[in-house]
């Protein structure tokens, strides 16, 4: 089981989640989408593909940019679609 928390909040808890580049990946049904805002930042990774951003709004603050995905990955990370992935201001435990 792997869990995601903010100051006591859970985020994210799936048991079925991956692992990619020492990142918990969680599964996109597995997010607590009512604390979530759509970010208009994307990058790049030259093996994943674009990623997007997700902001965390909770008890009256925004964490900008937290959280990342991958809407349309390349083939070898399509196994990641969808699923979310934290910065470290986010406790995550596998």
């Amino acid at each position: 089981m792997a869990r995601a928390s903010y100051n006591g909040h859970t985020l994210a808890e799936s048991s079925d989640y991956e692992v990619v580049e020492g990142n918990v990946y969680f599964p996109p049904e597995s997010i607590d989408r009512e604390v979530f805002t759509d970010s208009s930042l994307q990058t790049v990774c030259p093996w994943k593909g674009v990623a997007s951003y997700l902001n965390l709004v909770i008890e009256g603050q925004e964490l900008r940019d937290v959280a990342w995905y991958y809407p349309e990955p390349k083939s070898d990370a399509s196994h990641i679609k969808d699923y979310v992935a934290f910065y470290p201001q986010i406790t995550v435990e596998s």
